[in-house]
């Protein structure tokens, strides 16, 4: 895996051992990207489900202002934190929080947090045909403090398995859906 464009474009980022981490493929990465286009540059940027960082990391390659990645597992967040590093950014560049998402989204809500572009590639749901998807990626979707979040004109850039078919609440338009394999990735945008 590495960062596919920007000043810091072909460097090698770590992956923790396991099965607990599935990072977004490069082609993903490098599609979601050009779609955001100039959008990344001086963005504010919040990682949800962070990972190893790839999604922040590539923001901060491509021009963002500064990212905040939330990843719940300390040993996963240590990698995250190795990986900016390899990669040349400054360590003020980039906040971790090693917290659980639902536990974060209200402290920055209640602090009047904004961001330019919300991206998520949360764990895989299952399969819900004829129910109500119960996967993270729903569960941020209907997450009251999400949408707060979000400066006016941001983006809040969705990642889910295909077979995991969503609910978008009246809060969200999607503007945009790219499918590639499994992986669906989903631009949305608040409703005026």
């Amino acid at each position: 895996m590495r960062i596919t464009g920007g000043h810091a474009a072909r460097r090698i980022l770590k992956v923790p051992k396991g099965m607990g981490v599935r990072p977004t493929p490069d082609l993903v990465k490098q599609a979601v990207f050009n779609s955001l286009g100039a959008r990344v540059v001086d963005a504010r940027v919040l990682e949800l489900f962070g990972g190893t960082g790839a999604l922040s990391l590539e923001c901060l390659s491509r021009g963002a202002k500064s990212a905040i990645c939330v990843e719940k597992s300390a040993r996963h967040a240590a990698v995250l934190r190795a990986n900016v590093a390899a990669a040349g950014f400054p360590e003020t560049s980039l906040e971790v929080r090693t917290q659980d998402v639902f536990a974060v989204l209200p402290q920055l809500a209640q602090f009047g947090t904004q961001f330019d572009l919300i991206i998520a590639d949360p764990p895989y749901g299952e399969k819900n045909i004829g129910r109500r998807s119960e996967s993270f990626a729903q569960q941020l979707l209907d997450d009251a403090n999400l949408p707060k979040l979000l400066a006016p004109g941001g983006r809040f850039v969705l990642g889910h398995a295909r077979r995991d078919t969503l609910t978008i609440p009246a809060t969200w338009n999607e503007v945009k859906a790219m499918k590639h394999g499994d992986c669906m990735m989903r631009f949305l945008e608040l409703h005026a």
